[in-house]
């Protein structure tokens, strides 16, 4: 609940500060004096976009901070998803800076205006009359219905497998999705393997291919050179190892008359020897080599095939492009069948799927079964509120598919008047009428419903007398287990308080600013008296406002 509201430099508010109590608490005040910018300060905390207009001084910065006791709130997995020290005291905190820069605190930390309006949704039900209210949304009508129904324990069951139930099904379409990808990228890798196999790459095979085409190239000219050298050697007249035989015998004659010249003759007879091995080499050659223009084309073809794969994927040799196959091949390895694994979670999905269906059964039945008792109670309320013909119809259709909370939509049809058609709450009902409407019902699930601290803001607009009275009544029910706050022009509701109050202007030196005051008893009975007739309240308003008072005491 919220124990505290500090409020400095804000609209005409310098600075005060509120305390709240359990139960009900109760704020009047003069027209104009601030209590729509109390509210409007209390908007700050729960995540509302600021305006430097707002400041009462514009050199000085703005701040309003809010004290909460949250020990019965379960919020510890908001602050350990936001990251946030969480204590049994909690300190929202809204600053607005002359540059028009705000920040938002939780517990001194910094944080983002959606995190602050997800914590204080959970703190705070602030009812004001003209607003969206939460009656409207059809979640929240769901919300009442299964906290009548006491669903909390088998929604809990239902919503933990259904988060389950989604995500195996996320999963699901990602592995059919990777599945198909898998197949479309391993017909390419076996695209690009089959040009592999077909080329039937041996290692260092190019190398070769390539002497030999050019050896194949110019085998005429190898043939005709080399029998020349041949020739020139050792078969023509002239021949060179006829005519160093002749010189090796000439200087055979003399070796043995100085000892350098036998060196000299071993040589040269070497270098006959060498020549005459040269020479038929050479020959061997010259008649091995024979033009053939089949082998040629098929040698040019065999690498043409290999410089195409070569410039396809980037290299310049045989083992890079057997390296590349191998990888390709890898990868291909690499890729399993998920068919198997896609079964065993289709299977497990649909079973899921069946548990769901009997869970949303089960909570549909025990929805269904509140309704009655409800409708009854709310139209009973209403009559007692001076809407004795306003009629509420919760409508209960089945969805086609499961929903986080079941099987059903459900949606709250109103009618105000006698012979009105029933139609949806946010298109017939006045602004009073959702007021009253929205009392009944919150007030029926007050006890069965963690509802937050609750702010109603001119609820009681168009009533008065007893019926008022019976309005303050409801709230003093509803505030036995919830805390709240209202903003009230009714004398009966304001009777009813538990804390009261009182708001009023005013003048300083240069300006009007905005006060508060907590009222004793006494001053009570004067206020309950002004707004029962006039200021200064008659001798009869104030027995009436006595008589109110004690009325409240003995009830």
């Amino acid at each position: 609940m919220i124990q505290r509201l500090h409020i400095r430099n804000y609209a005409i508010i310098e600075e005060l500060e509120i305390h709240f109590s359990k139960g009900l608490t109760i704020i009047t005040g003069e027209t104009g004096a601030g209590k729509s910018i109390v509210l409007g300060a209390l908007g700050l905390i729960m995540g509302k976009r600021a305006d430097t207009k707002s400041l009462y001084d514009e050199d000085k910065k703005c701040v309003i901070e809010a004290h909460f006791d949250i020990k019965k709130y379960k919020l510890q997995s908001f602050f350990e998803e936001n990251d946030i020290d969480d204590d049994a005291e909690l300190v929202v905190r809204r600053e607005l800076n002359p540059s028009g820069k705000s920040r938002s605190f939780i517990n001194d930390t910094p944080v983002n205006l959606k995190q602050l309006q997800q914590l204080s949704g959970a703190l705070i039900d602030l009812h004001q009359q003209f607003d969206t209210l939460d009656i409207h949304n059809v979640s929240f009508q769901l919300r009442m219905i299964d906290a009548l129904a006491e669903n909390h324990a088998l929604l809990e069951k239902y919503q933990q497998l259904f988060n389950s139930y989604q995500s195996n099904k996320r999963q699901l379409l990602q592995l059919i999705d990777q599945n198909a990808s898998a197949g479309r990228e391993m017909d390419f890798l076996n695209f690009q393997l089959e040009e592999f196999y077909k080329a039937e790459l041996v290692e260092g095979e190019q190398a070769k291919m390539e002497e030999e085409q050019a050896t194949l190239s110019n085998a005429e000219d190898i043939k005709r050179i080399l029998s020349a050298a041949h020739q020139h050697i050792e078969e023509s007249e002239q021949a060179v190892t006829g005519q160093l035989s002749d010189l090796s015998n000439t200087i055979s004659s003399v070796k043995d008359f100085h000892p350098d010249i036998e060196a000299l003759y071993q040589r040269l007879e070497s270098s006959i020897y060498e020549l005459q091995d040269i020479s038929q080499e050479l020959n061997r050659i010259a008649e091995n080599t024979e033009y053939d223009g089949s082998r040629i084309t098929e040698l040019q073809e065999r690498l043409d095939l290999i410089y195409k794969l070569q410039s396809k994927h980037n290299v310049t040799t045989i083992d890079e492009l057997l390296q590349i196959q191998q990888n390709l091949q890898n990868q291909l390895d690499g890729f399993g069948d998920l068919s198997a694994t896609i079964a065993t979670l289709e299977a497990k999905i649909a079973k899921e799927e069946e548990q769901l269906q009997k869970l949303a059964q089960q909570l549909s039945k025990r929805r269904k079964s509140v309704v009655a008792g409800f409708e009854k109670k709310v139209h009973q309320m209403l009559q007692q509120l001076s809407m004795p013909n306003a009629r509420l119809q919760v409508a209960i259709t089945p969805l086609e598919e499961l929903s986080s909370t079941g099987l059903d939509d459900i949606n709250f049809l109103f009618a105000a008047n006698k012979g009105g058609r029933l139609q949806a709450i946010k298109d017939v009902a006045s602004g009073g009428e959702l007021s009253r409407l929205t009392l009944c019902t919150k007030s029926l699930v007050a006890s069965a419903i963690p509802l937050p601290t609750l702010i109603f803001d001119e609820i009681d607009s168009g009533v008065s007398g007893d019926v008022a009275l019976k309005m303050g009544s409801i709230m003093k029910n509803v505030s036995l287990h919830h805390q709240l706050v209202v903003i009230t022009h009714s004398p009966q509701i304001a009777s009813k308080a538990d804390t009261h109050y009182f708001i009023y202007k005013k003048d300083k030196k240069d300006r009007t600013v905005t006060k508060v005051k907590q009222l004793s008893l006494e001053e009570r009975v004067r206020a309950i008296a002004t707004m029962l007739s006039s200021n200064p309240p008659s001798d009869s308003a104030i027995e009436n406002a006595r008589e109110l008072l004690q009325l409240q005491m003995n009830s």
